[in-house]
């Protein structure tokens, strides 16, 4: 009879440590308003599943589409991870960057909301700027390799 495959006992003791902190956070959670946090939850995954999983599918496949042939998917790498940082980004401070707070955010902080929105912007155009000039030092460096390429001897 063989041992099932349970990892080393640092593996099992993070794992029980992370079960743990996720239990006490979800008796945490639901100490409150419970019923409004599971229709929450339930709101956003079925956003996520029926609205923003069909919309990103269709986008990386208009990108794998546009960049062509199968032997340039790997570059396709180069415009998921930016567009995956910019939109983890608006994901996280969606409201700040539509303007969709309120006078206490102002009267909280006392800064505008006003300027969110350029700089979401501007971190999109350097991550996709920075992907771009990985791409391009890629393309680069794969060019010297094949000039500095000695002649095949048949």
């Amino acid at each position: 009879m063989r041992r099932p495959p349970v990892g080393s006992p640092f593996q099992l003791l993070l794992l029980a440590c992370t079960f743990a902190v996720a239990g006490y956070a979800g008796v945490r959670l639901f100490a409150g308003d419970w019923r409004a946090i599971a229709l929450w939850i339930a709101g956003a995954a079925l956003l996520h599943d029926l609205v923003l999983l069909p919309l990103y599918t269709a986008a990386d496949r208009a990108v794998v589409r546009g960049l062509g042939a199968a032997g340039r998917r790997e570059l396709t790498s180069y415009v998921r991870v930016p567009a995956l940082l910019s939109g983890l980004l608006l994901l996280v401070w969606f409201p700040l960057v539509l303007n969709l707070v309120d006078e206490r955010y102002r009267l909280a902080t006392g800064q505008s909301a006003d300027v969110y929105l350029g700089r979401w912007l501007l971190m999109t155009a350097v991550l996709f700027g920075g992907s771009a000039l990985l791409l391009a030092l890629r393309g680069l460096r794969a060019r010297r390799a094949t000039k500095h390429r000695p002649p095949a001897v048949h």
